[in-house]
């Protein structure tokens, strides 16, 4: 994520190291002892400094667009960077009808590993996704049972997928995994519902707590609930990887000389194009023309250029609290009026993510497509 080392543990070594940036949010971080404003974004303008969701409130289709903004009145994605040294929990994210149930949203993502952040694979380069065909209802509930005794053995009902640089994976809600340690970009509902399904990672006890933080209160210690609450047919899909398994696509109609544009998130979940993802390169020297449907979430993984007038350029190490010129939020009404990205480099290709909002492209691949 480029934190320099001594901001580590800027809010304390009692919150834990930071492995988390998040970008065009108006999502709060639902974490213990967070100030009002983590995980939302702030933006300038004109030496004021302002948080992403105020300007979205006040502003409303003018940023968002008509579609977004008036079935949500609201940003309703977030994407971040996730940077973890070891693998995480064995989780789920709740569905929208589970997340009701506490007054939240549901939570469907996405991960793309981009190769710019990866250089390295850390401790451990794979991800467990969802259960082993064949796995019961009463395997997974002698797991919850077992909490206080240790692992409770809950990956080994699954399976480990190695994570590629250049590739990704759509996940739906109530799926259940275990994130590695790769940098992952990950377009997603604007949410932090979870439960996590593992009582010991890497020598750490996961306290229950983190299970049953997002079910309703009388349900804390219903086992059958907790284990019903899991997508059974979709954990134990025996083509699992074909169902939610990415790799980018080349988009021509946004691609041109000296320029290309790929898909690397796309796909449905329930039926519904709920985020999008693209990865833009620009070679040195080069411009790129860009229109689109909706607004996005733009991130400059390498590379110095420009959107416009507004400067472009990936730091090498970022303070804490620094204002960087390397996130942009690109408005639905610029959007769709064109911009152009501009390499500035000599050598360096201009590379920048983008991540837009529900149902903003229709036109966007369908899971599988890359074998085509």
């Amino acid at each position: 994520m480029k934190l320099h080392p001594d901001d580590y543990y800027a809010l304390g070594t009692h919150r834990g190291g930071i492995d988390e940036r998040w970008f065009a949010s108006t999502t709060p971080a639902a974490n213990e002892g967070a100030p009002p404003d983590e995980g939302l974004s702030y933006a300038v303008f004109e030496g004021q400094r302002f948080t992403l969701r105020d300007a979205v409130a006040c502003l409303g289709a003018d940023i968002v667009g008509e579609e977004i903004w008036n079935q949500y009145k609201r940003w309703p994605v977030y994407s971040k960077f996730f940077d973890n040294m070891g693998p995480i929990p064995h989780h789920m994210h709740q569905s929208q009808e589970q997340a009701q149930l506490v007054g939240q949203e549901g939570k469907p993502e996405s991960y793309y590993f981009p190769p710019q952040m990866n250089n390295v694979g850390n401790n451990f380069p794979y991800t467990f996704f969802g259960l082993e065909p064949g796995t019961r209802k009463e395997d997974v509930r002698r797991c919850i049972e077992r909490w206080n005794e240790g692992d409770n053995g809950i990956l080994d009902l699954s399976k480990a997928y190695r994570l590629k640089p250049g590739t990704g994976w759509l996940v739906g809600p109530c799926i259940l995994h275990a994130p590695g340690s790769l940098c992952t970009y990950e377009p997603q509902w604007g949410s932090d519902v979870f439960g996590m399904y593992q009582s010991l990672v890497e020598g750490r006890a996961v306290p229950r707590s983190l299970l049953v933080k997002d079910f309703p209160k009388d349900k804390h210690n219903d086992i059958d609930f907790i284990v019903d609450a899991l997508d059974w047919e979709g954990n134990v899909d025996p083509n699992f990887k074909d169902n939610h398994y990415l790799e980018p696509i080349v988009d021509p109609a946004c691609s041109g000389e000296g320029y290309t544009d790929r898909w690397v998130v796309y796909g449905k979940i329930g039926g519904k194009q709920l985020f999008t993802a693209k990865e833009l390169t620009v070679n040195p020297g080069c411009k790129a023309a860009i229109k689109e449907n909706g607004a996005s979430g733009v991130i400059l993984l390498q590379g110095r250029g420009r959107i416009n007038n507004l400067p472009l350029e990936s730091p090498t190490l970022i303070r804490f609290g620094e204002m960087t010129e390397d996130e942009i939020f690109i408005t639905a009404r610029r959007a769709r009026e064109g911009y152009t990205v501009e390499n500035l480099g000599r050598e360096c290709p201009l590379v920048m993510l983008r991540y837009f909002g529900p149902g903003m492209n229709p036109s966007a691949p369908n899971l599988g497509d890359y074998r085509k």
